[in-house]
């Protein structure tokens, strides 16, 4: 997170248990058994079978050692709770070492259908089962690398690779266009809104025009980009990036295709 929230961060005990009260236990079933429901049909193998790799279930919010454990026995990548609010130099650092950063806290019932700000099941729920696909973790590794490296004067554009491929991707796969974002599959409205109505536009991922792609982080996507294969992120992190983002700045952005946020 980057601005203020209403939310704060739980600590763990000295043995790296997170005490979650029978309220958030009720609210992460609720939000898991909507969620694996809706997408049996929707959601890529891989997401699906991360799934089941870590272990998610309903019964009780998941503990984030136990998150670790698994993801490191499946890839070598892992976990890390932070405070509800991280700079972007920390979020990337931590990636770069393979581990990516989870809020610790559970939406309050209020916000069970939306919460802005990422909670503990939009982050293990939706971001945690595909870190059990190598390819897919190699690319976040990369991109928290690259990223690192990089520093602010590319961060703004870097993360719209970030946001149209771990936050909001797609995938076509031999059952059909399948979704594997973290944003999309933590979301009924966008779950629905991405594979049901599709009064949305899907474009093939180009990284150049992905770069020069604006976006909301408000409202459903007007606008989705499709991969191959995991694979493909693998290749497309290994490109150039800086030259691609030196390039998509000079030839400028496309015009929205959302409406611009009231201030």
């Amino acid at each position: 997170m980057t601005k203020e929230s209403t939310y704060t961060a739980k600590l763990p005990e000295p043995d790296g248990t997170y005490l979650y009260t029978p309220e958030e236990d009720a609210i992460w079933g609720e939000l898991y058994r909507r969620q694996i429901a809706l997408l049996a049909d929707k959601a890529c193998d891989e997401y699906l079978e991360g799934v089941r790799t870590l272990g998610l279930n309903p019964d009780k919010v998941p503990q984030l050692k136990e998150v670790n454990r698994r993801l490191a026995e499946s890839t070598g990548f892992g976990v890390e709770g932070v405070p509800a609010l991280i700079p972007p130099s920390r979020f990337y650092e931590l990636l770069s070492q393979g581990k990516f950063p989870l809020a610790t806290f559970m939406r309050r019932r209020e916000h069970i259908d939306y919460i802005e700000e990422p909670d503990l099941f939009h982050e293990v729920f939706g971001h945690c089962p595909l870190l059990t696909n190598q390819s897919y973790a190699n690319f976040v590794r990369r991109f928290g690398q690259k990223a690192a490296a990089l520093g602010k004067g590319y961060s703004w554009h870097l993360f719209r690779i970030f946001w149209f491929t771990v936050e909001f991707g797609l995938i076509n796969t031999p059952k059909g266009r399948r979704c594997y974002g973290a944003g999309i599959v933590s979301s009924p409205s966008e779950t629905h809104h991405a594979m049901v109505s599709m009064a949305c536009e899907f474009r093939p991922f180009d990284l150049m025009t992905v770069l020069r792609t604006p976006y909301r982080i408000d409202i459903v996507q007007p606008i989705y980009y499709v991969i191959e294969s995991f694979a493909q992120l693998e290749s497309i992190i290994e490109e150039d990036v800086t030259a691609r983002i030196n390039e998509a700045k000079a030839l400028g952005d496309f015009p929205p295709a959302f409406e611009a946020q009231a201030s």
